[in-house]
């Protein structure tokens, strides 16, 4: 029994020490990694590059439930994922080469392999690609074999320095060892026979050939040797992770947003009537502030585009192929105007969209200047980061505000919102019309080319729903009986909404008020005056755009073309 016990306990300490051993190898080389990445201006660091492998083969409804369950916070929830799966890894990885080296450094191989296939596989990978993971799982060998050697015991516990009358262990028993089977020593004065054991009790099972000796046999000095080389591994880690990442933002592109002038709108966006927005409490207001704004996309580090080096191509199924830069396009005539954008993923009464006034060059001028050929049908917009989207060839020609923007609000586009350049054309979902960062135009046909969502499943058309959503009341606190304002915002984007209608626990629907508005391409702000009385009670909306379509009750969730249904807030109300 005390041999099993002591047996447990070493196989314990090197479990531990292995799971020590490959994290600090994994934290050197995703820091050497990142510092190569930061050097050669790439975001191709291991992490990153499985990140957004990972984005790109989630399974939409899983897309979905991620973003309804966490919201912004989704891709800091798949870095977390993502980090601890690496991290029980790189234990498995420590703990093999605590057994035999050459195990730990081919799972290290299976690390480099997988970052190398995920590095190159995005699609706008350069040969540099493979440098940040092979370098980095290069530091990472040499990390895990200083770190396995400062683990291993100089000198193992010879038996006969024990004190007499001390109990044997697994290691007298490993091969060679004081108590292996051929192995016994005659007793001397200062070392008696161990005593006897009945037969059927059995021998200790020999170790394997090259087994190390036990962590726990590391002698204070040794200890201290392990304590510095893993100090510093981790200080290496530290280093190199925090000098990449300050080289990774060397193109930081903030000085260039605060320097940059973008022209007076030579088409003004419509004045805001009077009474355009309702300023109720708890109501969305009726321009959406840019910090407020939501954000979906696929992007896990933002794209740092500088406009200096921003160029915009328009090629494919046209006359003439455009080359432009930042400045060739704002010295177009620009267009102003307010715009509701709406997320795919939005589902019924959820907090996906968002009213701004937006400020760009006329997509359809660009267009025309290129001379789109006989047959086409689809925009593919590609950014900087290689996500792709496709929009109809119609909406971007047919009189509406389609644009490549350069302004939100007033200010030049936020870095998450897709600066220098994004393209916004109202009336669709934001995964076809709304691509960040833009930098390609390719006139095509959808038969010959899908883009990203597309290929996932979505609907290639992408037309936003007639929806409305309740803001107050929100139902998470209680109401006073008597008169109550229900108030929320509907939306029909390049449609208009024309009526908004409330019901109360399944009643007789009536008629919102509706805000004014400066065109149809923005949400609306509505309100209805309600005599509440005490208990619980069901509000429901609905609404109505200006082709008399009514939104309906029928509940869809948001694949493959948005969600439907009548939004509803469950309300307790207090005498």
């Amino acid at each position: 029994m005390v041999i099993n016990t002591d047996s447990n306990r070493l196989d314990s300490n090197r479990s531990a020490l292995g799971a020590l051993v490959g994290v600090l190898t994994a934290a050197v080389a995703i820091g050497v990694a990142q510092l190569v990445a930061g050097i050669i201006g790439a975001n191709t660091s291991p992490v990153v590059a499985v990140q957004e492998v990972s984005v790109d083969f989630t399974p939409p409804g899983l897309k979905d439930f991620a973003i309804n369950t966490f919201g912004t916070n989704d891709k800091l929830v798949l870095l977390c994922g993502v980090l601890v799966v690496l991290a029980l890894f790189a234990a498995l990885i420590g703990g093999l080469a605590m057994r035999r080296l050459d195990y730990g450094l081919a799972g290290l191989v299976v690390f480099a392999v997988i970052g190398i296939a995920a590095a190159i596989s995005r699609p706008n990978a350069t040969a540099t690609a493979i440098l940040p993971t092979l370098i980095g799982a290069c530091a990472g060998a040499g990390a895990l074999v200083l770190l396995v050697r400062a683990a291993q015991p100089a000198n193992p516990q010879p038996a006969a320095a024990r004190t007499a009358g001390s109990q044997p262990t697994a290691e007298d028993y490993a091969p060679g060892g004081s108590g292996s089977p051929g192995t016994e020593r005659p007793a001397s004065p200062s070392r008696p026979a161990p005593p006897s054991r009945p037969a059927s009790a059995g021998r200790p099972r020999p170790a394997p050939a090259g087994r190390p000796a036990p962590a726990g046999s590391l002698t204070g000095p040794e200890r201290r040797r392990l304590l510095a080389v893993s100090a510093a591994a981790a200080g290496t880690a530290a280093v190199t992770g925090l000098a990449g990442r300050l080289l990774s933002e060397r193109t930081d592109v903030t000085q260039a947003q605060r320097s940059l002038r973008i022209p007076a709108p030579a088409t003004p966006a419509p004045p805001l009537p009077a009474g355009a927005d309702l300023r109720i409490p708890g109501l969305s207001p009726f321009i959406t502030p840019n910090g407020a704004f939501y954000r979906v996309d696929t992007a896990i580090v933002l794209p740092e585009v500088p406009p200096a080096s921003w160029q915009l191509r328009i090629h494919g199924m046209v006359s003439r192929e455009i080359s432009l830069s930042f400045d060739q396009l704002i010295r177009r005539p620009l267009l102003e105007d307010y715009i509701t954008l709406t997320c795919v993923s939005n589902p019924v009464a959820g907090p996906y969209v968002g009213n701004a006034r937006w400020l760009g060059a006329s997509l359809a001028s660009l267009l025309r200047d290129a001379g789109v050929r006989a047959g086409a049908d689809q925009l593919l917009c590609t950014s900087a980061d290689g996500f792709t989207s496709g929009a109809p060839l119609q909406t971007a020609m047919d009189g509406r505000d389609a644009m490549l923007a350069v302004a939100m609000n007033g200010t030049v586009l936020p870095v998450e919102h897709g600066f220098p350049v994004r393209m916004v054309i109202p009336g669709l979902y934001g995964y076809v019309s709304a691509c960040k960062w833009i930098t390609d135009i390719e006139v095509t046909t959808f038969a010959a080319n899908s883009a990203y969502w597309a290929q996932r499943g979505w609907d290639q058309q992408a037309p936003i729903k007639t929806e409305s959503r309740i803001d107050v009341p929100n139902g998470q606190n209680s109401v006073r009986a008597g008169r109550t304002a229900v108030a929320g915002v509907a939306w029909a984007q390049h449609k208009g909404i024309e009526a908004v209608e409330v019901r109360v626990d399944r009643g007789a629907w009536q008629q919102a008020r509706l805000a004014p508005v400066p065109d149809i391409d923005s949400w609306r702000q509505w309100v209805w005056e309600w005599d509440a009385t005490p208990g619980g009670h069901l509000i429901e909306a609905r609404a109505t755009d200006k082709t008399g379509y009514t939104q309906t009750a029928l509940q869809e969730p948001p694949p493959p073309n948005g969600a439907s249904g009548y939004p509803a807030v469950s309300v307790n109300v207090t005498s």
